[in-house]
């Protein structure tokens, strides 16, 4: 990848954050430690586990949340693979980032920032290849003690291709690995860690 598409890369997800700036982020995205994965299962028996490299995000102060994936920085440990996924799946060239939102109760982000634990379900809202859905999913907050918060899911969260326009991506890359089948249900799960803003 050259550097002109990675400054894009980059140049594209500071704009879609400059609605939801440092000026009203309590915390924001540590994407050094958090991680979003998720499995692709072939010939029905096959699980690979996919990352992505590249997210940005914040939690404001009234608990309004804001991820953005760069879906080219997808990492499945093939190059070809993340080629075909950018191309056949994904199509980054016109749906280059996925974004996350979602509104928690800032009481509840309160509590848990003192090495808090606190278990809820909150409706978040996937925009994706541009399509949206809006999901609710059961999450874990815990506080680190230091103003910090790790976000995670206690269990997988199912992505259905269809509900985002992708089933036939994921039929060409079925055609183009010569396989017998990949499952169109794809288990997600993530694990995020905020920073206390000054």
């Amino acid at each position: 990848m050259s550097s002109v598409q990675k400054f894009q890369q980059w140049l594209l997800v500071i704009v879609l954050l400059i609605p939801f700036g440092s000026a009203w982020a309590d915390w924001e995205l540590d994407s050094t430690q958090s991680a979003i994965n998720f499995i692709s299962i072939k010939n029905d028996s096959v699980g690979e586990v996919h990352s992505f490299t590249s997210l940005a995000g914040s939690i404001g102060a009234t608990g309004q949340v804001q991820i953005v994936i760069n879906l080219n920085s997808v990492e499945t440990l093939v190059e070809v693979r993340n080629e075909r996924m950018r191309g056949l799946l994904f199509e980054t060239v016109t749906f280059p980032a996925a974004q996350i939102t979602a509104r928690v109760d800032p009481t509840m982000l309160a509590a848990a920032v003192d090495r808090g634990v606190i278990t809820t379900s909150v409706p978040v809202t996937l925009a994706l290849h541009g399509q949206e859905k809006t999901m609710t999913i059961a999450v874990v907050a815990v506080g680190e003690g230091d103003g910090s918060l790790r976000v995670f899911t206690p269990r997988p969260v199912i992505i259905n291709a269809s509900d985002f326009g992708l089933e036939k991506g994921v039929a060409a890359l079925t055609t183009i690995a010569g396989l017998q089948s990949i499952s169109s249900a794809i288990p997600v799960t993530f694990d995020l860690q905020f920073t206390a803003t000054p």
